[in-house]
């Protein structure tokens, strides 16, 4: 579930910039592209604010045995669980219940080391300092499909800070998974509810979400697209061996691993969602119908990613920052096995942009370069079109 910066798709991004164009015949070809790279499927969705949002939805032909891929099908969101559990706190924090202010001690006492230290804000915007939980051995197994242990948030944040911290807290930036583990135990630990429970009753039902749900196992509500990887004998000469076990049905030289549970993925990455319902989710934020205006400016208060670039990309309380050539993004994204997704929009909620590609591993580990570059470029390329804008090759 690392955090894939949006940073590169901008550069692929940085051609002769035209407008305004009729976006779908490019990404059509570009997500064709992808497929031909090897990607087994990808979904692609973009709502310019003009009332016709561009669908595309293209697959492999060895899949379709398994499922006929169609836009509106649900989708492991990986790390974009995050801005909703963000959504989650600017709640309580409207409510009263909570201040960004607030130690991680007053809320977990003694279940992180220097709690004291470590405010709700920190874990949010990556500054915190906790390593990273998913990278414990401990988890590979899971992360594999062959542990179905099911994890709660307490259990994943003790490995996460049973690993020494990267800096003291408050100090720089970096992206960790246990932040928002730690995020989960609090909500939970102040609601007394379930973090399904409230990703029910406070995002999907006020906002009438069709295909969103916080996932405690494997198991899916609806129609979905099925995930893959690489099986032992088809791996990618970057990918260690270990990720051959990978656990699922085999074939066409790939795993199924649709139905892996995602339970380790906790509050930092077990929700599941659809790109319309994405959509909606994202314009009912940056309109400020989730929480009060002086929450959404908290949420939008970003940290620089880089020290060296203080007015480049910005990481705010789930959702990161990026200005390219065709406008300016606010969007996170996301990775599990078998999910790929990148979740885009601009600051007023009115313009929106998803694309969900049913491969992961390869962007762990620098793999496919081929794969990985037809990524980049349609990923630039719908940023461009969210903004009525046609980018040429660069």
């Amino acid at each position: 579930m690392r955090w894939l910066h949006l940073v590169t798709a901008v550069a692929v991004a940085a051609g002769t910039v035209l407008g305004p164009p009729d976006p779908t015949a490019q990404l059509r070809q570009l997500a064709r592209d992808l497929v031909a790279a090897g990607a087994p499927g990808v979904i692609v969705r973009v709502d310019d604010g003009h009332g016709h949002p561009v669908e595309i939805a293209e697959q492999a032909d060895w899949t379709k045995s398994d499922h006929r891929l169609a836009a509106g099908d649900e989708f492991r969101m990986g790390s974009n669980t995050k801005t909703m559990m963000a959504t989650l706190v600017l709640q309580l924090v409207a409510d009263g219940r909570l201040a960004l202010t607030d130690s991680v001690q007053k809320w977990l006492p003694d279940k992180v080391p220097n709690g004291q230290a470590i405010t709700l804000r920190m874990l949010l915007n990556h500054t915190s300092g906790l390593a990273d939980y998913t990278i414990d051995p401990a988890l590979l197994r899971s992360i594999l499909g062959l542990d179905p242990h099911p994890w709660t948030n307490q259990e994943l944040l003790a490995i996460g800070v049973r690993q020494p911290p990267k800096f003291p807290p408050g100090t720089r930036w970096s992206y960790s998974n246990t932040n928002y583990v730690a995020i989960g135990a609090v909500l939970e630990r102040v609601t007394g509810k379930s973090l399904a429970d409230l990703v029910r009753d406070r995002i999907v039902r006020p906002l009438g979400l069709q295909h969103t749900y916080f996932a405690t196992d494997g198991s899916w509500f609806g129609p979905h697209v099925r995930g893959y990887e690489p099986d032992a004998t088809h791996l990618p000469p970057e990918m260690p061996a270990e990720i051959g076990d990978i656990a699922g049905p085999r074939h066409d030289g790939h795993v199924d691993v649709s139905d892996n549970n995602v339970r380790w993925g906790g509050a930092a990455g077990a929700v599941v969602s659809s790109a319309q319902d994405w959509s909606r989710f994202y314009q009912a934020l940056m309109s400020s119908k989730l929480f009060p205006a002086a929450q959404l400016a908290q949420m939008r208060d970003t940290v620089p990613v880089s020290p060296d670039q203080p007015d480049g990309p910005g990481s705010g309380l789930g959702v990161d920052h990026v200005t390219g050539p065709c406008g300016s993004t606010w969007s996170h994204d996301g990775g599990v096995p078998g999910y790929l997704s990148v979740n885009l929009t601009d600051s007023a909620g009115g313009r929106s942009a998803s694309v969900l590609i049913s491969t992961e591993l390869f962007s762990e580990f620098d793999a496919e370069p081929q794969l990985a570059a037809a990524d980049k470029a349609l990923v630039g390329a719908t940023i461009c079109a969210m903004f009525d804008k046609l980018v040429t090759s660069p």
